[in-house]
């Protein structure tokens, strides 16, 4: 297990860089400093479920860059971020600073979190997209959550859809449902030198371990921790080419199927609350 977090951590510290890059390509990170009122693509998505986070002390688990972290705390929440890669962390207090935007970060394992940072500190434990496939066990995730939560905190959860997580991206000619949606004791290998946004080179560390976990397994998860589902919500979009060839852009910013439009969830947004 070692092995592949060592092995992820290189890719995703290596990702960090060129994704913050202030050159072009990556995020685009400039705009934060040319627009203080800016939100991320993700962050104005989960506006209409989200809600009002003004005053709430949060955190955001698997932060990379923290270009939501920070929408975060535009937005008026009391921010912390968490990653395990040193360069994205180093990256996020750098955007923060430049902004002029008074956010936290930590440097953790999503599984460490309890000795960086309290339990029972956090009125919001979000954790934004393409995060939980990078973690083996669904249940430890759950009741880490559980743990950072204060009585009356809740989880805003917006993931890819496990079932888009099974489908093969390579073939361009229908949908193909290829890999495990259930949690498997082994990960799924992967071996890539690009990433999900333009950048200046190919990556040098290119092997990665992904996991996928069941809607059903993730649900569980949470409720044997004690906590409360308050909401699940499926959608048919996406904020990436997740199948090249088979999506189309929407003004938004996110990416829905095309030809096969409404045939499958690509995301949703969990949300659960530790009872008071």
């Amino acid at each position: 297990m070692t092995d592949y977090f060592a092995a992820n951590r290189a890719n995703w510290d290596e990702r960090a860089g060129l994704h913050a890059s202030r050159t072009g390509g990556g995020y685009e990170v400039t705009r934060y400093l040319e627009d203080p009122g800016l939100l991320s693509d993700v962050v104005r998505f989960d506006l209409p479920l989200l809600g009002d986070v003004a005053g709430l002390r949060g955190i955001h688990l698997q932060c990379h860059i923290g270009t939501d972290t920070l929408s975060l705390a535009r937005l008026g929440a009391r921010m912390t971020g968490l990653d395990f890669a040193p360069t994205a962390i180093a990256e996020a207090r750098r955007l923060a600073a430049d902004a002029g935007q008074a956010v936290d970060y930590v440097e953790s394992d999503v599984y460490g979190a309890r000795s960086i940072v309290p339990a029972g500190a956090f009125d919001l434990v979000y954790t934004g997209i393409g995060a939980l496939c990078w973690l083996p066990r669904i249940r430890d995730w759950a009741q880490v959550v559980a743990d950072l939560l204060a009585p009356g905190g809740r989880l805003f959860l917006r993931e890819g859809h496990p079932i888009l997580w099974t489908m093969d991206e390579t073939l361009d000619d229908d949908l193909h449902l290829r890999f495990a949606y259930f949690e498997q004791p082994e990960p799924l290998p992967w071996d890539d030198d690009s990433t999900y946004v333009d950048v200046e080179r190919p990556l040098a560390h290119t092997r990665t371990y992904e996991w996928n976990h069941g809607i059903g397994e993730i649900v569980t998860a949470l409720l044997d921790a004690g906590l409360v589902i308050t909401g699940l919500v499926e959608h048919d979009s996406v904020p990436w080419e997740a199948l090249p060839g088979q999506m189309t852009l929407r003004d938004d910013g996110e990416w829905a199927l095309a030809g096969r439009a409404g045939v499958a969830p690509l995301t949703y947004t969990l949300q659960a609350v530790k009872p008071a």
